[in-house]
């Protein structure tokens, strides 16, 4: 058997063969079973409370299971079935690659989900650059008489760029999460199950450990809660920024004040404290996945993931230098170089690591309905 310069594989008599789907799926059940016998790191996280209700696991349990992993490594660290061992268990990188292959699957166009994970860096660069380019042709044909931001580029333009970047991207990832709802088995979401997933992703419980301790992500065997407390910066930093777009729009539509807005205004006083937390948990991030173990995750899409969180540094950087340059003739190139990584970010949200966001939160109102005590009249028909 030999290797063309197309990649196909050939035997002796010449005849091409189409190489190896990697069966993901497969994989992650074979490990899933074999941990379901071991019950060992029962206390870990939401995925082995959730593990043990099943004795085999269809497609769309293993699915779940990888998009309620938050990719901790505590399994790894404390499995005994790990290489040289036969069985060659590594958990946290088998769910990480189901996980990955569930976006893309489930993200329309599946090609371009591909691309960006696998080719992140290039694609961001080259995606910021031609935004960028963009919003320079924007401001060729700004109007005369624009104050402040909108002297850069017209009200019209910004808000239709920016309305076309969200809805789109949205119904994206809305149809994406009702296909894997429906594979994953999902039932009505009461009130309950949506509060319980909620309280879980904004404390991140499930990055601090079965003992509360931390997770094992760029420590190896030793616990840490940097990753946790990273995430939590981004993402309050990202809600943060998020309501003072909101609450600008408000005091644009709703009460005729326009931009910029004072330093104590609400846009400002949601969106400085937001571009510093967004700073500092990209930093953050990026210094701990440098310092991460590469094979217990999805190796081949790392430069994927280091380029979303790159871009959002970007965002929380350029945001802030924008604000300290306001009034000067640094701002209009500033301007374009924010608001080229903000559109670039919210174009990309289904194909990035970003679509992680409501997977986890759709996992985690899935494992609130499966831990829900049945209701009295199905537990009478079901004694």
């Amino acid at each position: 058997m030999t290797t063309d310069a197309l990649g196909t594989l050939a035997d002796r008599n010449g005849v091409d063969y189409e190489p190896a789907v990697p069966d993901f799926l497969g994989e992650a059940r074979r490990q899933l079973e074999i941990c379901n016998a071991c019950r060992y790191c029962e206390g870990y996280c939401a995925v082995f409370p959730a593990m043990t209700l099943n004795r085999a696991f269809s497609d769309g349990e293993v699915t779940q299971l990888a998009n309620l992993c938050h990719n901790c490594r505590g399994c790894f660290h404390a499995c005994q079935y790990t290489a040289p061992h036969e069985f060659d268990l590594n958990l946290p990188k088998a769910l990480a690659e189901v996980r990955v292959d569930s976006w893309e699957k489930y993200m329309w166009p599946a090609p371009i989900g591909r691309l960006f994970q696998r080719s992140g860096i290039a694609l961001a660069a080259a995606l910021v650059a031609a935004l960028a380019l963009l919003l320079m042709i924007a401001y060729a044909v700004r109007p005369a008489d624009g104050q402040g931001f909108y002297a850069v580029i017209s009200h019209t333009v910004m808000a239709s760029l920016f309305s076309a970047a969200t809805f789109f991207p949205a119904a994206i990832v809305a149809a994406g999460i009702w296909r894997y709802w429906r594979d994953v088995g999902g039932k009505r979401v009461t009130l309950t199950h949506l509060r319980e997933a909620l309280v879980d992703a904004g404390r991140l419980k499930n990055l601090s450990g079965g003992a509360a301790e931390g997770c094992n992500y760029e420590q190896e065997d030793r616990f840490s809660m940097a990753r946790r407390w990273a995430h939590q910066a981004m993402m309050w930093g990202v809600l943060l920024c998020f309501a003072s777009t909101v609450s600008g729009s408000i005091a644009h539509y709703g009460f005729g004040v326009e931009a910029p807005y004072g330093l104590f205004s609400v846009p400002k006083l949601l969106g400085i404290p937001g571009g510093i937390l967004m700073t500092i948990g990209g930093g953050w991030l990026v210094a701990l996945k440098l310092r991460a173990e590469k094979s217990l995750g999805a190796p081949t899409v790392w430069g994927g993931e280091m380029a979303f969180v790159l871009l959002l540094l970007l965002v929380g950087i350029s945001g802030l230098v924008l604000f300290g340059a306001s009034g000067t003739d640094a701002m209009r190139p500033l301007l374009i170089i924010h608001l080229g990584a903000v559109l670039a970010l919210y174009l990309t949200l289904p194909y990035t690591k970003m679509v992680h966001v409501p997977f986890r939160l759709a996992a985690l109102v899935r494992d609130a309905q499966t831990r829900a005590r049945p209701l009295p009249e199905a537990a009478a028909r079901n004694p």
